[in-house]
């Protein structure tokens, strides 16, 4: 497991701990205006790289075409990539370990197994609106959280946005946790965490991956799955919501990738990459707005009459709902309380009147 190698001194003497080190550096990192984006200088000569990039959509995916444009930013600085697209995400994940790729592009639940820390992000309930989202990956990009971004060979090197996820169901009459119960629901076949969650609630696991589910929601295999907007089209999920079916106008979490490199084999091409690397992330913020662009207009290729209103009551309610499940996962130890805390911080600085923001539980 990755912990953090060091610590500060606070004003007394004493040593403070990784969650209040966390907490510091959050707020700061919140509270900070955006810079302007740095001047990269670049290399001495051309660097190959390569990239092996997860997009369940395939090689025309919005996730691809976003990596080519990132790659064709990169080559002004003499940093040439060769990108591979994988519709099956575990493979790409292989292929990465195996040293066939020094870049990769995964859903940030995969890429938990490099970086616990960061891998925890993508938690139920973790962040409600896009702001959110736009505020925690600017706090990531503070030089001081770069320590974390390392675990073994393995680096995070940056993050994305991916989108809210939304229950999608093929009955729009399932929209509570009391009626989803004896209900199939696809899970990720790889994270044990969601079987129990769902099995919890009375609902029957389906064990699915990325590329999968979408097309037992459409056959009929599982009754609910949970699915970015962004998929709506190209999965062509409208076939398994047909005419009865709906899509819940509410985030279970705001779902994110992660790009990390085999620092074991970019460091020896790049012997001042801690430097440069500070560099890319704040060059790397001013995509985060463009690609949260896209995300909205993909919410709202989704017809009207297909999405299920909630009730400002029925919002509180599944608030909590999915705070409670968070919890219980954390107590299981799913999920790095650290990341926990960050996430909160973020959470009620956007809304401080929110009745978690008041609580100690987390």
């Amino acid at each position: 497991m990755f912990r953090l190698s060091f610590q500060l001194p606070d004003r007394a003497g004493r040593r403070m701990s990784t969650g209040l080190l966390l907490s510091a550096l959050a707020l700061a990192s919140i509270a900070a205006s955006a810079d302007p984006a740095p001047t990269l200088q670049p290399l001495p000569q051309p660097v190959h790289l390569r990239a092996c990039v997860f997009d369940p959509v395939g090689n025309n995916g919005p996730i691809a075409n976003t990596s080519r444009d990132l790659m064709l930013e990169a080559r002004k600085w003499g940093l040439i990539v060769t990108v591979r697209t994988y519709q099956d995400e575990r493979v790409a994940s292989e292929d990465f370990k195996a040293g066939q790729c020094e870049i990769v592009g995964l859903s940030t639940l995969r890429a938990k197994q490099y970086n616990r820390y960061v891998g925890s992000i993508d938690a139920p309930g973790n962040l409600r609106s896009y702001d959110e989202v736009r505020t925690l990956i600017r706090a990531l990009a503070n030089p001081a959280f770069a320590p974390m971004s390392i675990a073994g060979r393995y680096q995070v090197v940056g993050m994305l946005p991916i989108g809210s996820l939304f229950v999608m169901t093929r009955d729009r009459s399932i929209n509570s946790i009391e009626k989803a119960a004896g209900k199939k629901i696809a899970v990720l076949d790889w994270d044990t965490s969601q079987a129990k969650m769902i099995s919890a609630i009375g609902a029957q696991p389906v064990p699915s991956d990325i590329t999968s589910f979408g097309g037992k929601f459409n056959n009929g295999q599982v009754d609910i799955i949970a699915a970015p907007a962004m998929a709506y089209e190209p999965l062509e999920l409208y076939r398994g919501i047909g005419k009865k079916g709906g899509v819940i106008r509410f985030p279970l979490l705001h779902a994110t990738g992660t790009i990390l490199i085999r620092r074991d084999l970019v460091l020896p091409k790049i012997p001042d990459l801690d430097v440069r690397m500070a560099q890319v992330r704040d060059f790397g913020l001013q995509f985060v707005d463009n690609f949260i662009t896209r995300l909205k207009a993909a919410e709202k290729t989704i017809p009207k009459e297909v999405w299920i209103e909630l009730s400002p009551a029925e919002q509180v309610r599944y608030s909590r709902m999915v705070r409670e499940a968070r919890l219980r996962m954390i107590q299981d130890g799913v999920y790095d309380t650290n990341t926990m805390t960050l996430l909160k911080k973020v959470r009620c600085k956007h809304d401080p009147a929110n009745e978690e923001c008041s609580l100690f539980d987390e």
